[in-house]
């Protein structure tokens, strides 16, 4: 079995700086040159700019995911909460990057991007959230969300965990998981918990080959507890105590 080629999926950064430079020196390592990322980049009590900047330098193949809309949206915003804070942190050309990112992206021919669904930016792909919590789409669900695109591939973020779905048609569908963020908790449209189970960083590998896509997901060990202290710092203690235990507890 011929290996045609390889990329990495990088996702739901949220101003995580440590947990991405840890995911970036890992895919250096392996010598993967390859990579797209699928949004969700700076919004958190962590740091915004830092992410910013190394985001923009990267120049790979990028999508924005819903909490950046949000940023560059002018939408009201809570006085003193981490919206705000991260829309005055932000400088003007942080702001016009995200604005120009586009909310889907066809990549090498036959790989859509998105960061919920093809649609929608702020809907799961793979789960679904009922009155009981969130569970792993039915495979009906899956296909009427994917809009019937014709990709062999659809890699999409959001839900922060990490999936590999294969529908009947032979579409692969994969979420990496959330290089900067483990776990949250969600009102809309019901409560519900996102949960991994650990405080890694995560990503995907993905390779072409003549038998089909192989998809490789990646926990990466970084600094966690310094990104929950700055956290706790900016006033998200639900957001530290996440960061270093993957529950949204």
């Amino acid at each position: 079995m011929r290996d045609l080629g390889q990329f990495a999926v990088i996702s739901d950064v949220h101003g995580n700086v440590w947990a991405l430079d840890a995911v970036l020196a890992d895919i250096a390592r392996r010598g993967i040159e390859g990579m797209v990322n699928l949004g969700d980049h700076v919004f958190g009590p962590l740091d915004p700019v830092g992410a910013a900047n190394r985001l923009i330098k990267l120049a790979c193949p990028t999508i924005r995911g819903n909490m950046d809309r949000e940023i560059f949206d002018n939408s009201p915003a809570v006085p003193g909460s981490t919206l705000e804070q991260n829309r005055q942190a932000l400088k003007f050309h942080h702001r016009a990057w995200l604005a120009s990112l586009p909310p889907t992206l066809v990549y090498d021919g036959d790989i859509l991007l998105c960061h919920g669904t093809p649609g929608s930016d702020c809907t799961y792909l793979l789960e679904t959230v009922s009155p009981t919590g969130a569970t792993l789409a039915s495979i009906e669900e899956i296909e009427t969300r994917s809009d019937g695109r014709a990709e062999s591939l659809i890699v999409c973020g959001h839900s922060h965990l990490p999936r590999t779905v294969l529908l009947p048609a032979g579409t692969m569908v994969v979420n990496p998981g959330s290089v900067g963020l483990p776990a949250y908790t969600q009102d809309e449209p019901y409560p519900h918990r996102m949960e991994t189970g650990s405080p890694h960083a995560r990503y995907a590998i993905i390779r072409r080959s003549e038998s089909g896509w192989q998809v490789e997901h990646i926990d990466v060990v970084y600094d966690w507890q310094r990104a929950a202290e700055v956290a706790a710092q900016n006033g998200r203690e639900d957001w530290a105590r996440a960061l270093v235990s993957g529950r949204a507890v």
